[in-house]
């Protein structure tokens, strides 16, 4: 089991934690929620919870609860700039389908 993120990425990350002023990393999972079921949410993370799972990529700490962990697997976080819009993207294998905005995924 692994969750990746690209140097891109990664440095994105550890310029957010410097700006914050405090953090070691961040934590990745998925919600319920959108038209597709599932949708991914990203937090700083400044202590390591109990039930976290631990990645390092590129320099940084990746966190996912065991339960998110399942539908994560194998995903890859990249960070994309295209005309004004910009921010993370993931690359999940384990995803069958998304709904047209975008915003959800199904498993």
């Amino acid at each position: 089991m692994a969750i990746t993120a690209t140097e891109i990425a990664a440095k994105r990350v550890k310029d957010y934690i410097l700006n914050r002023g405090k953090g070691i990393g961040l934590r990745l999972g998925v919600k319920t929620t959108g038209c597709s079921g599932l949708a991914y949410k990203l937090e700083f993370v400044d202590a390591k919870n109990a039930d976290d799972e631990e990645f390092e990529s590129n320099g940084i700490l990746i966190f996912v609860d065991r339960k998110s962990l399942q539908y994560l697997d194998g995903t890859e976080l990249d960070y994309t700039k295209d005309g004004f819009q910009e921010g993370f993207k993931f690359t999940n294998p384990n995803v069958k389908g998304e709904c047209g905005c975008g915003e959800s995924f199904t498993i």
